[in-house]
């Protein structure tokens, strides 16, 4: 059965599940409880399944993360908020140095089955320190894995492999996206780490696009074929581990590509897409991949600076035409 829900009711559906059927899952974060979460993720949950299972935190990323971490070693499955992604810098140490590594230098012995929550991107108005997209630091961490869902059904299935996984899992939230609808299955729905999913089916280009950019790369190919221009969607929905096989089989299928992604260009998973694409299809390409990204600046808070440094729908028509070699 599919119903219509949106992004944040999808993912409030996937925890309240797994909490239903694994005791060892719980949440933690700051506001999560009554106030059910920035943006009202976790709102009913604290009611349900009170406060030893849904725990308001100080506002203390370090301690939200070394907490979670040290529940997830003693056999919990813990799901940490950190209300922006931005300040996941912050708990960098517990993530990078302790999260990541524990499996590694205890030759398998310990597991760390914690996912960490955080929303992320630009186009609210908040400004430099409320609006970035990390999801490339975290997939250049080995023993990370990170996963960026771009609808409501990913969301909810990506969720709830992320808790059953046995690795940490940063799950990166695109906050323009929490009011979005869209058809979600109900049940023991999973969809698996590491999977990429072509969104829609195209014969003359390949347009990869991450999280948000997903909704306008789709956007881009409904105007590009009222040009007759076929555009292929694939959204890799986990970064770390990539599908590589599924991006390079669209690649040789179109030999073109464009990559969207909302982050700056320079070193970032746009950078790393491009390289796989580049290395395993190089002999299919017609023509140099294309990136469409954010220049390589902070997010700006004046709106109408903030809207002119966010990649846009257009922006894709542009690229997709050039690697066409047809007039922009």
């Amino acid at each position: 059965m599919m119903r219509e829900l949106t992004f944040r009711e999808a993912l409030r559906e996937a925890l309240q599940d797994e909490m239903r059927q694994d005791s060892t899952v719980f949440l933690l974060g700051e506001d999560i409880g009554r106030h059910g979460g920035a943006h009202k993720v976790t709102e009913g949950l604290l009611d349900e399944f009170g406060a030893n299972r849904v725990m308001d935190m100080p506002l203390s990323e370090s301690a939200i993360v070394g907490a979670a971490v040290g529940a997830a070693i003693m056999g919990m499955r813990p799901v940490a908020e950190i209300m922006f992604a931005d300040f996941l810098t912050i708990a960098m140490d517990q993530l990078v140095n302790n999260a990541a590594k524990m499996c590694y230098i205890h030759d398998g012995e310990v597991s760390v089955p914690m996912v960490v929550r955080g929303n992320c991107g630009a186009g609210t108005r908040m400004g430099v320190h409320h609006g970035q997209s990390f999801e490339a630091w975290f997939a250049h961490v080995p023993g990370l894995k990170v996963v960026m869902p771009s609808t409501p059904a990913d969301a909810k299935g990506l969720m709830r492999s992320a808790i059953r996984d046995c690795n940490p899992v940063m799950f990166h939230e695109h906050k323009l996206l929490y009011g979005t609808k869209g058809p979600v299955p109900e049940g023991d729905y999973l969809v698996p780490l590491g999977k990429a999913d072509v969104k829609r089916e195209g014969r003359d280009v390949t347009v990869v696009a991450t999280g948000v950019m997903v909704n306008r790369a789709l956007g881009a190919a409904k105007r590009l074929e009222e040009e007759g221009i076929s555009a292929e969607v694939v959204d890799p929905r986990t970064l770390q581990p990539l599908d590589t096989a599924t991006l390079v089989a669209s690649a040789c299928k179109t030999g073109r590509v464009v990559i969207a992604q909302e982050a700056p260009g320079p070193f970032s998973v746009a950078s790393e897409i491009a390289a796989v694409i580049g290395r395993e299809a190089f002999g299919y390409l017609d023509m140099p991949i294309e990136m469409v990204c954010a220049p390589f600046v902070p997010v700006p808070f004046s709106p109408v600076l903030e809207d002119f440094v966010v990649p846009k729908e257009g922006q894709i028509v542009s690229a997709v035409k050039r690697v066409l070699q047809r007039e922009a």
